[in-house]
């Protein structure tokens, strides 16, 4: 039977006050890990948690993932279930996204009225996009194969409990990228000596931008963002040296991959017009998240079915989000879930003062069991 709201609550509370990094969740792995033992389910720990549900005879399976991982952030809350561990913050939901799948995990445990086998994936470290290949390298889909993967994040400043997700992408890649300028540092009453990396940096910061508004085509969606730029200067020393860093947000590898080359185009140009070299360093920490049409359309039939205002062509997100991994290699359907409009529920993602609405937890918890027993029919149908 369904967890009581107050009981999801207590989880979701005793879960915000005891935040962990990416990698960092023992806690929260074995609070888990114990309260899927106490369900009666199959556990398998690594990197994350995995917990396997059989009922009936079929052969079909699909996986469920929660994220387990909080935020390098400070929490500027007042209320009394306030993070424990300073500087940690639960600050995206994830200890909300952990309780609602514990409770679907309760819910379908109690009742056993699917036919096949359900996988509960609770991953590390999605905040920086190492948890779901660190699973997926340690075989998880190989050792639990499913046929398809499914992933609900709160969306604040939505109507509570309303359900948007779209077919093909729903969410951008994040690539990082370093460019570093060697140039001639020296007296700044002489510049003329020496190459000045600062001035180098600067164009370069500018030229980028023509990236997005001048070679790609209108309405990709691209978005360059140089957010650090360090140098080795002081109040009378010209730099010789500049790091410029940032991020990129992509909708397509293809956009991408064009994003990398003219980025090296364009600082190598710059170097050579100023006698200085240039180093770039390209890394994609988030693949696109690609939605398949059929658990989609699973998520829109289940959605309605209880009553959710639910939105199946809902623009793409242009936040990064791990479970591109997982829905890379098996079809798989991410959705945005409401988390309200007023207060810390309405706060958006990666705030002080955020907070994952309670009010969410049974709706989630009921979605998560319905789409189960939607996927996995016991009469053999869907």
């Amino acid at each position: 039977m369904p967890l009581s709201h107050p009981h999801l609550v207590e989880i979701r509370h005793d879960l915000h006050r005891h935040p962990e990094l990416g990698m960092q969740e023992a806690r929260t792995k074995a609070f888990v890990a114990g309260y899927l033992r106490d369900l009666g389910l199959e556990v398998h720990e690594g990197a994350g948690v995995v917990g396997i549900l059989r009922s009936g005879t079929g052969n079909r399976a699909i996986g469920l993932r929660a994220d387990m991982d909080a935020l390098p952030i400070t929490e500027q809350s007042t209320h009394d279930y306030v993070s424990q561990n300073t500087g940690v913050m639960h600050a995206c939901g994830h200890d909300g996204h952990t309780t609602m799948l514990l409770g679907a995990a309760a819910d379908l445990a109690a009742t056993r009225d699917f036919d096949g086998t359900v996988v509960f994936l609770f991953q590390p470290d999605e905040e920086t996009g190492h948890g779901a290949k660190a699973m997926i390298d340690e075989g998880v889909l190989e050792r639990f194969p499913v046929e398809e993967v499914y992933a609900i994040h709160n969306l604040p400043g939505a109507p509570l409990g309303q359900i948007s997700t779209r077919p093909g992408l729903i969410c951008s890649s994040e690539s990082l990228f370093e460019i570093t300028i060697t140039g001639q540092g020296g007296h700044s009453s002489m510049p003329q000596v020496g190459v000045d990396a600062i001035t180098v940096g600067a164009e370069m910061v500018q030229a980028l931008q023509t990236i997005v508004s001048r070679k790609l085509a209108p309405g990709a969606g691209v978005v360059v963002s140089i957010t650090e730029f360090l140098t080795n200067g002081q109040r009378n020393v010209l730099p010789g040296q500049a790091v410029l860093k940032g991020d990129v947000r992509a909708r397509s590898p293809e956009d991408r991959a064009q994003v990398e080359t003219f980025m090296r185009q364009i600082t190598a140009g710059i170097a050579a017009a100023h006698g200085v070299t240039v180093e770039v360093s390209f890394v994609t920490e988030f693949v696109e998240s690609m939605n398949a049409t059929a658990p989609v359309e699973a998520v829109a039939r289940v959605g309605t079915a209880l009553g959710h205002d639910t939105i199946a062509d809902r623009p793409p997100m242009s936040f990064s989000e791990d479970f591109g991994q997982f829905s890379a290699a098996v079809p798989g359907c991410f959705l945005l879930m409401g988390n309200g409009t007023e207060g810390a529920q309405g706060r958006p993602l990666h705030s002080d003062d955020y907070d994952f609405n309670d009010a969410l937890l049974p709706l989630g918890a009921a979605f998560w069991a319905a789409l189960v027993r939607d996927r996995l029919p016991t009469d053999k149908k869907g």
